[in-house]
Parts: C-alpha cells; sequence; structure tokens
C-alpha cells in the first residue's frame, strides 16, 4: 500500500468535495481558469484525454452509418423564432453579435464599438446548431433517397454561464452534436435510441463509469423534443450527472424550415428529426467518478499515458545501465499499442515522481534500479489500489496488458459497486427528503406525473427527476409527494 494516502496539495474529499475537485482538476494539469469571464483553458493533458474521448466516439458514430460536417458558429436570430420552444428554451442563455467593428474613439485613446457598423439582423453565438442545420436541410433533402441523412458535428458551443466550474459549468465548451433526418417516426425513434446506446458503451466500457438509461420528464426535456433520452451517473459526493443525452425531435424542425421530402409514391411528407451530444461534461464525470485524495484515477483506456517507467539510480553511468537493460520493455509495450514513457529526467528525485504521476492518474508505474535489474525483476505500482508487486522481466508486457484489463474492470466494478449502493427504493415523502439532505444518491420513488408535484419536490429539495428509467417495470402506487396515483417510479438525486 501506499505511504501516502492523501495529498498536501489536495483538499480531502471529506472536508470539501468542490474544493477536492478543483485542486485536482488544477494540479493533475486538466485545465485552468481563463481570463474571460465565466470560460476556461483546457490545458495539453487534459485535452489529450479529450482528443482520446473524441476519437473513439468518433469510431463508433463512424460505424454506426454517421459522418462529419462543421456548421457555422453564427445563427441568424431569425432562425431561432421559428421554433417557439426552442427559443424559450435557449433565450437567456444566448451571446449576441450587435456589431461587426470597433473603433478608436473621438480622443483617439479607447477602443469602442462603431456604431455604424451594426448589424442587419444579429447573430446569435450557437448554443446548439438544430436551427442552422434544419435551415441547410432545406436544400439538401428532396426524396426518400436523400435519407436518412446521419451527420454529427465537433464544434464548441456558448451558454452564458458566469459561475465558473471547470468542466461542469462553464459559458463556452467543446461538444460534438449529431443531428439526423428520417422517413418516418420509427426510424427517427430506432436512431435515438441507438444513440443513447452507442453513449452508455462508451460511458461504461471506456470511461468505467456505469450509467442508467431513462426518459426526462417534460419539464427536463431538450427545448424543442418530443422525448429526451438521457444516461445518468452518480458521482462520489452522491450527486447525479448527465453524461449524455439523445433527442427525439418528431417534426417540430421540420415544421419551422419547411423540410419535406417526396416519398416512393411522390407525396410530399416532413421529414423526422433527431439530435444527440455529449460534451467536455464527461471530463468533470470522469474526475468525480474514480479520483482519490492523492489525485486523478484514470481508466486505462482513456488515459494518456497508460505505462511510467522510472528509473531508480545513484549515478550517470547507474542510470544509462538500466536504460540499456530495459529499452527492450519500452520497445515492446509500444509495439503491443500502450502508452509508455520512460522518465530519466534527473531534475527530480524518485519519489517527486512517484508522487506526481500518482496525481495525475497514470494506470502504471514501472520503478527500477540496478539491484532490481540484477534480480531480474521491476516493481509495479497500480495507481487504483495504490498497491505494488516485483516481477519477474521474463514475460513482463503479458502481465503488464493483463493489469491495465484488470485496472479498467475494477474501477467499473467499483463505481458500480457504488452506484448500487446509492441506490434507495422509498415510499413516505419525510424518508425521500431526509435521504436526499443526509445521504445523497439516486432514490427511487413513485410520483403522479404532474409538472406541479415535480417542481413542488424540486422546491423543497432541490432535487429534481433524474430520469424515468428505460428498464422500469410499470408498477402502480401512490406519488411520494401527493399521494396520487402513479404508474410508475423514477429517480430523483440532486446534481450538477
Amino acid at each position: 500500500m501506499s505511504q501516502l494516502l492523501t495529498n498536501k496539495a489536495i483538499t480531502p474529499r471529506n472536508k470539501d468535495y468542490s474544493q477536492w475537485y478543483n485542486d485536482i482538476v488544477l494540479k493533475a494539469g486538466l485545465a485552468d481558469y481563463s481570463a474571460v469571464r465565466g470560460c476556461m483553458i483546457i490545458k495539453p493533458y487534459g485535452y489529450t484525454i479529450w482528443e482520446k474521448m473524441q476519437q473513439i466516439l468518433d469510431k463508433m458514430f463512424k460505424d454506426t452509418g454517421h459522418v462529419n460536417a462543421y456548421f457555422p458558429l453564427f445563427i441568424p436570430k431569425s432562425f431561432f423564432s421559428k421554433e417557439a420552444s426552442h427559443v424559450e428554451g435557449f433565450a437567456k442563455e444566448c451571446a449576441v453579435v450587435t456589431h461587426y467593428r470597433l473603433k478608436l474613439d473621438d480622443e483617439g485613446t479607447e477602443i469602442v464599438v462603431d456604431d455604424e457598423a451594426k448589424l442587419e439582423e444579429e447573430l446569435i453565438v450557437r448554443p446548439t446548431s438544430e436551427t442552422i442545420i434544419w435551415n441547410t436541410y432545406k436544400s439538401w433533402i428532396q426524396s426518400y433517397r436523400d435519407l436518412p441523412l446521419l451527420i454529427n458535428q465537433w464544434a464548441n458551443v456558448v451558454r452564458w454561464e458566469m459561475r465558473t466550474k471547470l468542466f461542469l459549468r462553464t459559458a463556452e465548451f467543446l461538444w460534438q452534436e449529431g443531428h439526423t433526418a428520417h422517413a418516418t417516426a420509427a426510424e427517427a425513434i430506432e436512431e435515438t435510441e441507438k444513440m443513447l446506446n452507442v453513449y452508455a458503451e462508451f460511458a461504461e466500457n471506456t470511461l468505467a463509469i456505469p450509467v442508467i438509461k431513462g426518459v426526462k420528464t417534460p419539464n427536463e426535456r431538450f427545448a424543442g423534443a418530443i422525448e429526451t433520452y438521457c444516461i445518468e451517473a452518480l458521482m462520489q459526493d452522491g450527486k447525479a450527472l448527465q453524461a449524455g443525452t439523445s433527442h427525439f425531435l418528431g417534426q417540430n424542425f421540420a415544421k419551422a424550415f419547411d423540410v419535406k421530402f417526396a416519398n416512393k409514391n411522390g407525396e410530399l411528407e416532413y421529414v423526422w428529426a433527431t439530435s444527440w451530444g455529449v460534451s467536455t461534461h464527461l471530463m468533470g464525470a470522469l474526475v468525480m467518478s474514480h479520483s482519490d485524495d492523492l489525485g486523478l484515477v484514470l481508466p486505462p483506456k482513456i488515459a494518456p499515458l497508460q505505462v511510467v517507467v522510472i528509473p531508480v539510480y545513484k549515478g550517470i553511468e547507474e542510470v544509462e545501465e538500466i536504460k540499456t537493460k530495459i529499452q527492450f520493455l519500452l520497445d515492446e509495450l509500444k509495439q503491443h499499442g500502450i502508452s509508455v514513457k520512460l522518465d530519466d529526467d534527473d531534475k527530480q528525485r524518485p519519489g517527486w515522481k512517484f508522487a506526481e504521476y500518482e496525481m495525475t492518474g497514470v494506470p502504471i508505474r514501472i520503478a527500477v534500479g540496478r539491484r532490481d535489474l540484477q534480480n531480474n525483476q521491476i516493481e509495479i505500482a497500480r495507481r487504483d489500489t495504490l498497491t505494488k508487486q516485483m516481477i519477474s522481466l521474463d514475460r513482463p508486457v503479458e502481465y503488464i496488458r493483463n493489469l491495465l484489463e484488470e485496472i479498467q474492470k475494477n474501477l467499473y466494478a467499483k463505481a458500480k459497486k457504488r452506484l448500487d449502493a446509492s441506490i434507495c427504493k422509498v415510499d413516505k415523502w419525510e424518508e425521500l427528503k431526509d435521504i436526499i439532505e443526509t445521504k445523497g444518491g439516486f432514490v427511487y420513488a413513485h410520483w403522479d406525473g404532474t409538472a406541479e408535484t415535480e417542481l413542488k419536490i424540486k422546491e423543497e429539495t432541490k432535487a429534481t427527476i433524474r430520469c424515468i428509467p428505460l428498464h422500469n417495470l410499470q408498477e402502480e402506487g401512490a406519488c411520494v409527494y401527493s399521494g396520487k396515483h402513479s404508474q410508475q417510479r423514477v429517480l430523483f438525486a440532486r446534481a450538477y
């Protein structure tokens, strides 16, 4: 077991969970605050993790028939007025461009907006791209032969937010947004559910984060959607985090932008639509799902660096000898697609390096000295369990490959155990309130299906209905709040 149970640079989780999270994001080099209030800077280490997410998801999208495109950052304001519920949902979050030029003031000392450069129509910095995309689809879709249209874009979006929480709440964030068009409602619903399953598979198999699949209540749906599907994860502090959404948009945007197609009988019909997305929100989920008081903990499948090798030596001759004798290990690991680094930097002592790689969440750390080589062995430390073991140099690569798989599975199993232990089934209002306030986690309780009750529960507990689970068997009962008839239980939780 590692001798260090806490890192002085990191606030312990049980002391201040929010500060613990911020400390890890900053100290592990994932992100930094920006000079632009409400925005963040993603540092190289953090961006490398996001790039790996992109690469894996992008392949999953393309394997399901999707292609990438890119649409403008700016959207004419008039586009938003065409779909009433959409504009209402995003109106308070939109950044608006009104002018296109700056100038020096009359004294020639300050930069000011040129009043004569006012745009004829204001432009909205995209909070999401449904409007600009469906305006484009009108010219792309003419007949059933043009369908389905399966397009994704990787982009940045702006939803005005002044209270910064790195990765979790920023005015600008990175994401992908899929926008597809279909000939029938059934095809669009199938697409919506397919992409939800893609997200769930990615969260569980790559990020090692267990999720619950469900649909949102009407109050929580995406603005302009007929149905919003979601995956919900649970963080270590008992709060939920929405890890991905997939929306069945019906024909709302097709009607708003007059997107019709000629069916096989030559009759004009409105197109059926979906949209779906995940964002750098997942970076926050990754940190809060697995990390500890020593720093970041990363599943091997998403870690920028999977193995670090640290020589332990007394002089330059000794380090060169170590490097020569373990070069075969580095080469073989790379040949097997394992990312590995030899840290022979002589500016820092091995102990400092051990703590640094624990902080940044590298799954496996190998320490090797001259005496180890004489004994034909190396020391391997696991980041997930903080345990160490001496192994033979006869077949180290096979051992390391198996260990990476074991670490990946262990992190998922640990998170799944925590999730399962944090789901409570209740029937009494006072019990629900007490669990939300003192324990946290998901509370599985009956709801009468009304927006009024949903809002009352939110006002009194600060908990929302995270989802109506997809695999929820119909179970009649009495609403936990109103006592009225209920046909199903839903998941309540406080959330990020």
